[in-house]
């Protein structure tokens, strides 16, 4: 089997500007001509082995930083936009796709920021028809979906955030709970309980932290973490925040949220000591929830976020859904990359999770590219702490490569070898190419159709 060539010329430009090195010192210290380096920055080579093994000798370089993860989330992202019926003159060809993807990022993503902008004023302007003519009815783009980005091209994993988190839980030596606990009281703080429903709320007047008693304890300890982290690391935070360059103040708001939740996340579950769990309990996410004292979601959340350099776990896609089968939480660091818009594919088994509560499901799936999944999925309810208050559930999907099955416990007895045994999934029906599917609700944008009158099949028409 050929091997796939690797065009990274975007990263290895990055790399040699990060380390401060001209052209000619970088190829110098490579073993390459002037013009191979030059040919191989401008995607006109791919990157051969000796440069990858010079890499990790001359500068103890990650191999995987090469990898063509954003360029590949990039093309599943122009795909499906330019599978929108605006664009009827046809797709470019996917190989067109990989080379925008590869050459020009910047470009791309200024496409796909151009298309959410328009997918969000068509959608404001057919369903609400009353803000035409008013003063106040520019369309701009979502703030959410510009954070949700961030998060997305940084793999989920924000290195200065997670380190920090990391070095503070690393010293708790009595627990995450009563450390912070001691942190806040040494400045003046005092953390308290209600029996409301508001999960977390801090008075600056009177330096108290409230938690809810009606949550669960891993939330108790989440919570309490994010507004240590907007206490303690305020400075970290609006650093990284000054780096992401946001387009509008909610945005940045928004991302600040995120950031904080991040620091909760890998505090309670400190890096290398999860990861090390982790690999040693073959990812059982309930032994692990037992052992940091969190939440399944925190867990399978966690684990999708391990894309440290240099000490990488397996790469996992993580995904929430609601019982509408709206995405509501999204992470992928495999292949398999989300819609963006409308929901998933039915076939996928995070959306039976609903029907067996407090049960994991399995599957093997394979998407129309050939890649195969191992998938698990689980429902998730979060209790309001009484009778009239309102219960949450969502349904989470925790799922990699199939390469990587035997480092989950939850492929034991899988016949993972067997193309039988794979089920078909997609990633929505709009760009996705299979023709006899018999849940797709909507024919696919890039193909042309047959209407038979006399005759039906699966489907009301045939798919070329």
């Amino acid at each position: 089997m050929a091997t796939q060539k690797l065009y990274a010329g975007v990263k290895l430009r990055e790399t040699r500007t990060r380390l401060g090195l001209t052209q000619k010192n970088f190829a110098e210290k490579l073993g390459v001509s002037l013009p191979y380096l030059n040919q191989m920055e401008n995607n006109n080579r791919p990157i051969s082995t000796g440069v990858m093994l010079a890499m990790v000798q001359e500068f103890g370089f990650d191999v995987g930083e090469l990898s063509t993860g954003d360029a590949e989330r990039m093309v599943t992202d122009m795909r499906e936009a330019l599978a929108d019926p605006v664009f009827s003159d046809g797709t470019p060809p996917l190989a067109d796709l990989r080379l925008a993807a590869s050459n020009a990022p910047a470009l791309a993503r200024a496409f796909l920021d151009l298309h959410r902008a328009y997918r969000q004023s068509h959608e404001r302007l057919a369903s609400l028809d009353e803000v035409l003519g008013r003063e106040d009815s520019r369309v701009s783009a979502s703030p959410w979906e510009e954070v949700r980005d961030f998060f997305h091209y940084c793999d989920n994993y924000i290195d200065a955030v997670d380190r920090a988190a990391e070095h503070f839980a690393t010293g708790a030596t009595d627990g995450i709970f009563a450390a912070v606990k001691a942190e806040l009281r040494n400045k003046g703080i005092t953390v308290q309980f209600s029996d409301d429903q508001t999960l977390r709320g801090f008075e600056t007047e009177t330096a108290t932290l409230t938690l809810s008693r009606r949550a669960h304890p891993s939330t108790q300890s989440f919570q309490l973490l994010h507004q240590f982290a907007l206490l303690s690391h305020n400075q970290l935070l609006e650093a990284t925040l000054d780096f992401a360059r946001f387009k509008s103040d909610t945005a940045r708001a928004i991302a600040k949220i995120g950031l904080a939740n991040y620091f909760a996340g890998a505090a309670l579950l400190p890096y290398k000591k999860f990861l090390r769990a982790a690999q040693d309990s073959r990812h059982d996410l309930e032994r692990l929830s037992d052992m940091f004292g969190a939440s399944i979601e925190q867990v399978a959340h966690r684990l999708s976020t391990l894309q440290r350099p240099g000490a990488k776990g397996v790469p996992f896609f993580f995904v929430r859904v609601d019982q509408a089968g709206t995405i509501t939480k999204r992470h992928s660091a495999t292949r398999l990359q989300f819609a963006r818009f409308g929901g998933a594919c039915p076939l996928w088994n995070v959306h039976r999770a609903f029907e067996t509560p407090g049960r994991f499901l399995r599957q093997m799936a394979k998407t129309p590219d050939g890649v195969r999944y191992f998938c698990l999925a689980r429902d998730v309810s979060k209790s309001g702490g009484s009778f009239d208050a309102p219960v949450r559930r969502y349904a989470i999907g925790l799922g990699c490569e199939v390469k990587h099955a035997d480092a989950l416990i939850y492929a034991d007895g899988f016949a993972t070898r067997s193309d039988d045994a794979f089920e078909p999934i997609g990633i929505s029906c709009r760009i996705c190419e299979r023709k006899n599917c018999h849940q797709r609700s909507v024919p696919p944008l890039e193909r042309n159709l047959r209407v038979d009158h006399d005759n039906r099949g699966v489907l009301p028409y045939v798919i070329d």
